[in-house]
């Protein structure tokens, strides 16, 4: 059973976990046949976590300790916002990562701990599949809780 699962089916409310289900189903059809991207997540001194593990190979990622091993990269820490990161990371990108050479870097607000509800573990789900398939998901998020760092 996957982190989503568990959270999802936790919901008392039928009508809710129904259409937690439903958003999280929308996801896992339209990845199943498109090619994993390898990703990485670092926090604002450039250590790599595993917290969102589950949620990045559910959205189609495969996570990679190593940014030089990523095409995506994303900059998350509990209680550091956006603007926050947008001071800190143009001193932390490396010239010669894939994401940044392609631009592919993005900027995750201050992410909510997705296994303490259902709802802001299928947003956080939402946000990944727009950050990793740009143009084939718009949940409408980026802006709100993520942005891409143009790094060119």
């Amino acid at each position: 059973m996957s982190l989503l699962d568990a959270v999802i089916n936790k919901v008392e409310d039928g009508v809710l976990r129904e259409q937690l289900q439903e958003r999280v189903d929308i996801v896992l059809h339209k990845i199943k046949f498109m090619e994993k991207i390898p990703v990485s997540c670092l926090d604002t001194e450039n250590a790599s976590g595993r917290e969102l593990q589950d949620l990045i190979v559910t959205a189609g990622g495969e996570l990679q300790a190593d940014p030089l091993n990523a095409r995506v990269v994303i900059y998350c820490e509990k209680e550091v916002g956006i603007l926050q990161l947008m001071g800190a990371v143009p001193a932390l990108l490396h010239k010669d990562w894939p994401a940044v050479t392609y631009s592919r870097v993005y900027l995750w607000e201050d992410f909510r701990e997705p296994s303490a509800q259902a709802q802001s573990a299928v947003d956080a789900l939402e946000d990944l599949a727009e950050m990793l398939y740009p143009g084939y998901f718009v949940f409408g998020n980026e802006g709100k809780t993520w942005i891409s760092f143009k790094t060119q």
